[in-house]
C-alpha cells in the first residue's frame, strides 16, 4: 500500500458520505481507484463499547477528535461472525448529523477470509459502485460510508421483483474487473479448508467424539469427484462475492436502490457458485432447504440475469440451471468445512459443529440428483 501510515480525516470522510458512488455500465475495468489512506492502528474489538470509542474517534477519525463528546454517538449496527459493524454519527455546526461506519475484523477470521484479496478487490468494487464508499483502512479494519438502507430478510429475496433486481445487479457485479490473477479460487480455498478443519482438536469431549464421526476422506473424494464434473461444465470465471445472503443485501426502498454490501469472501469464481450460493441462502436463518427456488423460480433470476432485455436462448437457460445445480453441493461443502474450524477458534456462542452436519447433510441429500443432472446434459452435449 503506497500510503502506509497515513490517517485520515473524520470530516473529511463523511462530507460526502450521504452521496454514494453511482453505478457504471458494461465492463467495469474503470481506471484505478483513488489512493485510500491508511493506518498501522489497531482497535481491540473484545473491549466494551464505551471503552472502544475514545480509540476509534482519537486514533481512526482524527478529524472528529477534538469535538465534545455530545456532538457525536457511536452506535453497533451488527456483531457479525466474523466482524463488527459500528456507525458513527457527528453533529455539525450546521444541525447537519455526518455518518460513516466502521467494521472491525473479528478474532481468528484470517483462517477462513483472505483479508489481503480482500483489501485489493474492494476498492474497485467501490469504484464501480458496489457497497458503501471506502474511506480507509486500518489494522483490523476498514472505515466506509454509511448506506441508509434497509438489510433485506430471506422471504424479500424470494419476491420476484426483489430476486430479477439482484439478478441484474449480480450480473453487473461479475463484469467488474479485478486486477491480478484471474483463476478461480473455490477449489483451492475448499482444499484449504479442508485441510484445516481434518486436523482439529477439540477439549470439549462430546465435540471431539462428534468430530471424529466425520470422514474426511470421503468428502475429498466428493470434492474431487465435483471438481472433476464441473470442470466439464467449462463455467464462466467471474469476480464473485461468494456470501449473498440476506443479510450482505440492503435495499433503499424510496430510491428503489438495491446494495451489495460485505465482500469478505469475494473472489474470482465461477457464475454458477456464486448464484448457487445465493440460492442456498434462501434457506434463511431456520435452514429450510425446502426453500431452495424451484426451476420457475431459477429460471425467472436466469433470465434477468443473463439478458434482462431481450428474451433468453433456452441452451443458455438449461446450461446455467445445470452449473449452478452442481456448485450448489460446492456451496454446501465449502460452508461446512468453514463452519469446522468455526467451531474450533471462533468465540461467538453458536454450535458450529451442528451447523456442520446440516450443511454437509444437505449437500448427501442433494448429491445423487445434481450429479445426475450434470452428467445427463453433458451426455446430451457428447450426443449432439
Amino acid at each position: 500500500m503506497g500510503s502506509e501510515g497515513r490517517s485520515w480525516s473524520g470530516v473529511g470522510a463523511a462530507a460526502g458520505s450521504g452521496a454514494e458512488a453511482k453505478a457504471t455500465t458494461a465492463v467495469v475495468a474503470a481506471a484505478a481507484p483513488a489512493e485510500i489512506p491508511t493506518s498501522s492502528a489497531s482497535v481491540d474489538i473484545s473491549m466494551p463499547l464505551p471503552e472502544m470509542t475514545p480509540h476509534i474517534m482519537q486514533e481512526l477519525l482524527q478529524g472528529w477528535s477534538s469535538l465534545d463528546s455530545s456532538c457525536f454517538s457511536i452506535e453497533t449496527v451488527s456483531g457479525g461472525i466474523t466482524n463488527l459493524l459500528l456507525k458513527v454519527s457527528v453533529k455539525e455546526d450546521t444541525g447537519n448529523e455526518s455518518s460513516v461506519t466502521v467494521r472491525l475484523y473479528g478474532p481468528n477470521t484470517d483462517l477462513v477470509i483472505d483479508r489481503k484479496r480482500e483489501l485489493q478487490a474492494i476498492p474497485y468494487l467501490s469504484a464501480a459502485g458496489f457497497g458503501a464508499r471506502l474511506l480507509g483502512i486500518f489494522e483490523n479494519g476498514v472505515v466506509q460510508s454509511f448506506i441508509n438502507a434497509r438489510t433485506l430478510s430471506p422471504a424479500d429475496m424470494r419476491e420476484p421483483r426483489i430476486a430479477a433486481e439482484i439478478a441484474r445487479e449480480l450480473h453487473r457485479f461479475h463484469q467488474v474487473d479485478i486486477p491480478g490473477s484471474k483463476e478461480p479460487q473455490l477449489w483451492n480455498d475448499i482444499f484449504k479448508f479442508l485441510k484445516k478443519a481434518s486436523a482439529l482438536k477439540f477439549e470439549d469431549t462430546k465435540k471431539q467424539e462428534r468430530y471424529e464421526t466425520i470422514s474426511f476422506r470421503e468428502i475429498q473424494d466428493e470434492v474431487k469427484e465435483l471438481k472433476d464434473l464441473s470442470d466439464l461444465l467449462h463455467a464462466p470465471v467471474v469476480y464473485a462475492h461468494n456470501d449473498l445472503l440476506s443479510g450482505n443485501l440492503m435495499l433503499n426502498d424510496l430510491e428503489a436502490k438495491l446494495y451489495f454490501i460485505d465482500f469478505e469472501y469475494g473472489s474470482y469464481s465461477y457464475r454458477g457458485y456464486d448464484i448457487a450460493n445465493h440460492f442456498n441462502e434462501y434457506a434463511g436463518f431456520d435452514c429450510d432447504y425446502n426453500l431452495y427456488p424451484d426451476k420457475d423460480a431459477q429460471y425467472h433470476f436466469f433470465r434477468n440475469y443473463l439478458q434482462p432485455d431481450r428474451p433468453s436462448e433456452a441452451q443458455d437457460l438449461e446450461a446455467l440451471y445445470v452449473e449452478t445445480n452442481i456448485f450448489r453441493l460446492a456451496s454446501h461443502i465449502y460452508w461446512a468445512l468453514w463452519a469446522l474450524i468455526q467451531a474450533k477458534v471462533s468465540p461467538i456462542d453458536f454450535d458450529y459443529l451442528g451447523y456442520f452436519f446440516l450443511r454437509y447433510g444437505e449437500c448427501k441429500k442433494q448429491m445423487d440428483s445434481c450429479l445426475s443432472l450434470a452428467q445427463s446434459f453433458l451426455s446430451g452435449l457428447r450426443n449432439g
